[in-house]
């Protein structure tokens, strides 16, 4: 991992894009540009290990960050992978403990924007409006967390893969064949959705069979989605 120049195309307008520095000021913004690094990631690379003083918070730019934990046993569970203009690890700066629960590991070439917690609590201290835009996208993850916990726990491994694959499929896109691209590792997308590799395997097989997907390296075409959603709803 290293620290590089700042890219021209990250402007003012892009960091506002952001929802935790849409509500800036001018000023406040540039506070924020001051103690802003530009990191880049090569597959595998460590951005912070669980356990660790959590003093930054980060957006991806580009490439995949995912979350994970490790069990006694050194197991690796993938909690949640990180897509270009998210943000993750804010939530820790208001914790009265800020340290990092998972560790935060590069999937492929990946570059990411750091921020300094302290100089965005200051800032957040005379900002109403940004506190309660934060209050409210925390809100709605809560909601998705609440959402994931169902389908891990109560849902088998076929209709946890198939809703997953569905959700790949772009809100705007129209007709009942699609293609999705995994940018990220099958066996990272399996630790995702809580089954094994070997697992995640056979159950692709059987939907190839049923004439569901077609496999191709990482590109999976989906080739009536309508079909594909009621056959995870039979499992």
């Amino acid at each position: 991992m290293k620290v590089v120049t700042i890219p021209p195309s990250i402007t003012d307008q892009e960091l506002r894009n952001l929802y935790l520095l849409a509500g800036l000021t001018d000023e406040q913004l540039a506070q924020m540009r001051e103690y802003m690094r530009y990191l880049q990631l090569k597959e595998g690379d460590i951005l912070f290990e669980q356990e660790q003083t959590a003093e930054r918070f980060f957006v991806v730019v580009k490439g995949h960050i995912k979350l994970i934990r490790f069990s006694l046993e050194g197991d690796e569970k993938v909690i949640e992978i990180i897509s270009p203009g998210q943000a993750f690890a804010e939530a820790i700066m208001f914790r009265p403990r800020q340290i990092y629960p998972v560790t935060a590991q590069a999937v492929g070439m990946t570059e990411v924007l750091s921020f300094n917690n302290r100089i965005f609590l200051e800032i957040l201290e005379h900002s109403f409006e940004t506190c309660k835009r934060i209050l409210c996208d925390m809100s709605m993850r809560l909601h998705i967390w609440l959402n994931e916990i169902d389908h891990l726990t109560l849902q088998n491994a076929t209709y946890r893969l198939v809703n997953y694959l569905l959700n790949q499929v772009p809100h705007q896109h129209s007709g009942l064949e699609c293609e999705v691209h995994f940018d990220i590792p099958k066996q990272v997308v399996a630790s995702r959705i809580s089954v094994k590799p070997e697992t995640f395997s056979r159950i692709l097989h059987q939907m190839t069979e049923q004439g569901l997907v077609t496999v191709s390296g990482r590109i999976i075409k989906i080739h009536n989605i309508d079909k594909l959603r009621l056959y995870g709803q039979n499992f």
